[in-house]
């Protein structure tokens, strides 16, 4: 019997409880450390990148899973006649998508949508679980794709960094701007704005301090958000922050669920541990 199956990649960070309730394909990226290449969780996880990263002074490079790699974990599945939606990474971040359509014209069978989620992080989880819940309710494949394609612009992604080492060693930013952020303790708020990472507000003090106010900047649109859910996301940070901004969120009285979860090596890779995001979508 044909069926709807979900397929993203690793960077839609989410947990493995909800992949499992969820019923989503995890497609891995790649980690490149120098020369060897790593798949994202299953082969290398955040804190080892911290070890190799903070030791050799350099940014993991990332990049999308081989052609090979992807046809072996897809074409099966399309071969049975079943339906795909692939949410992948912002295409103005990675290649992942374009590699999944090409894989997508191996198979004569099944049909695979792949839906550039222009975002990154549970960004791409918040539209993976509402794909995930038409599913559920019997909603096929075209039109899921299409009620997705008008969520894509309500989806808000945004993350406080704690440490700009990690972006300055990647070549997003000088040097020279990092000690004085770092000296400084300016934490950048960093942006997804039409599928780009982009550098918003600034905040002063302690990474606790600037969450507290960061969450408080966000008040009125989280109130004007969908109310299904809202997602803190960190790349390895205390337990005792990410209960404050939990906290506040559950002081709004506004979500039904708020969910935590680690985000993985693509975005550990380039932000470093520290960074904590909340990310949820606009009504």
């Amino acid at each position: 019997m044909k069926k709807t199956l979900l397929f993203a990649d690793s960077t839609c960070d989410l947990s493995e409880e909800l992949i499992k309730k969820y019923g989503v394909n995890i497609v891995p990226l790649c980690i490149v450390l120098d020369d060897k290449s790593y798949y994202d969780m299953s082969e290398i996880t955040p804190d080892e990148i911290y070890e190799w990263a903070d030791k050799n002074k350099k940014t993991p490079k990332t990049a999308a899973a081989t052609f090979e790699y992807l046809q072996d974990k897809v074409v099966p599945y399309l071969e049975e006649g079943n339906d795909i939606i692939f949410f992948g990474i912002s295409e103005e971040m990675s290649t992942t998508c374009n590699v999944l359509r090409m894989v997508s014209e191996e198979s004569q069978n099944g049909k695979m949508y792949v839906i550039n989620s222009a975002n990154l992080s549970t960004g791409i989880g918040l539209q993976v679980i509402k794909a995930a819940e038409m599913i559920n309710k019997g909603i096929d494949a075209e039109n899921i794709v299409a009620e997705i394609e008008i969520l894509k612009p309500k989806v808000r992604s945004s993350f406080l960094v704690d440490t700009l080492t990690y972006l300055a060693r990647g070549g997003r930013c000088s040097g020279a701007t990092a000690l004085l952020a770092n000296t400084l303790k300016l934490h950048p708020c960093i942006e997804v704005i039409d599928g780009k990472m982009d550098v918003g507000k600034k905040y002063r003090g302690s990474i606790s301090k600037a969450l507290k106010h960061y969450v408080e900047d966000l008040k009125e649109d989280l109130l004007n958000a969908d109310s299904s859910r809202v997602f803190i996301t960190h790349s390895g940070i205390d337990e005792e922050i990410i209960e404050n901004v939990k906290e506040q969120l559950v002081a709004l009285d506004y979500f039904e669920e708020i969910l935590i979860t680690r985000a993985g090596g693509v975005i550990s890779s380039h932000c470093g541990p520290g960074t904590l995001g909340v990310l949820f979508i606009s009504k």
